[in-house]
């Protein structure tokens, strides 16, 4: 099984557009180093011929044009063969719009996720005009094999807003536990997550990779830099830092790899000189960027 990071930074990007802030800053002006990344999204293949994306970024066309993977052949047929995604936010969403130039499109979504993207005039609304979607449901806790490999939802508790008032409370976010039906090798894509409670630390049991939300690295990090209001747990999110960070509790699971996703703007593990990006590697873990691609070996 292949997992390869098309986009590796939270919503807006690295730098993001509007932001200034010390790190958004070094990374514009070369003056510490420090790499740019787009908006997070996976593929995953099980045979490095079909793919399978794993939210759809803004950022969606670059990031298939910067991997020869997900270059189309004759017929303009191309080896993506479905989308999964892990919730119904913008900055993983907006990208299914750009795919409304193919046949068609294999879309795996709770009933949370799709009630949100076809309210009013939702992302799946405009593109149910373009092109043909086929909505498989993702129900947490069901195995559903893809060919080669399959993947099981789970529910990531949240308490963010609910912007939309559908109703829906569970599957608003799941994570995604993928095993390659060959090996039994196992992969975990958890781009969100408030806080690991003991049913998600259940699924992380007998994990061989885990990409994991790394968005903040304080709690108040944005209310220090005068950025905004909100905690990082108030953005549903997990900072990575002090007692009960996801790092102290990351370090004490037997997984081969853990590599931090979905890294905010403001978060410091992006500068590459950084004691905070020592302090993640220290702990034997990894940060991801655009490009990384992860071989879940064979025992």
């Amino acid at each position: 099984m292949w997992l390869r990071v098309l986009g590796s930074a939270a919503g807006g990007g690295y730098p993001q557009w509007n932001c200034s802030c010390p790190t958004c800053r070094a990374v514009r002006e070369g003056s510490r180093p420090a790499r740019a990344r787009t908006q997070s999204s996976i593929a995953v293949s099980p045979d490095r011929e079909r793919w399978f994306l794993f939210n759809a970024s803004p950022d969606i066309r670059a990031q298939f044009e910067a991997f020869p993977g997900l270059h189309p052949g004759a017929d303009r047929a191309t080896p993506l063969q479905a989308v999964l995604l892990t919730d119904a936010e913008l900055d993983h969403t907006l990208g299914l719009l750009l795919l409304r130039e193919g046949r068609g499109i294999d879309l795996h979504a709770t009933a949370a996720t799709r009630a949100t993207l076809t309210s009013g005039t939702g992302v799946l609304t405009t593109l149910e005009r373009y092109c043909p979607v086929e909505w498989t449901p993702v129900v947490p806790g069901r195995d559903v094999s893809l060919g080669g490999i399959s993947y099981r939802a789970f529910d990531v508790p949240t308490a963010k807003h609910d912007r939309f008032g559908t109703g829906e409370d569970d599957g608003r976010v799941v994570g995604y536990r993928l095993t390659d039906e060959r090996t039994g090798r196992v992969a975990v894509y958890l781009p969100g997550v408030q806080e690991l409670t003991p049913a998600v630390l259940t699924e992380l049991d007998g994990v061989d990779c885990l990409l994991i939300d790394g968005t903040c690295w304080h709690d108040d990090e944005l209310i220090r830099l005068g950025l905004a209001a909100k905690t990082a747990r108030d953005m549903g999110h997990l900072s990575l830092s002090g007692p009960g960070g996801s790092l102290e509790q990351l370090a004490r699971l037997p997984i081969d790899r853990t590599i931090y996703i979905h890294i905010n703007n403001t978060n410091p593990i992006l500068l590459e000189d950084s004691p905070q990006r020592r302090e993640v590697e220290r702990a034997g873990m990894e940060v991801a960027h655009d490009g990384l691609e992860v071989e879940v070996p064979a025992p």
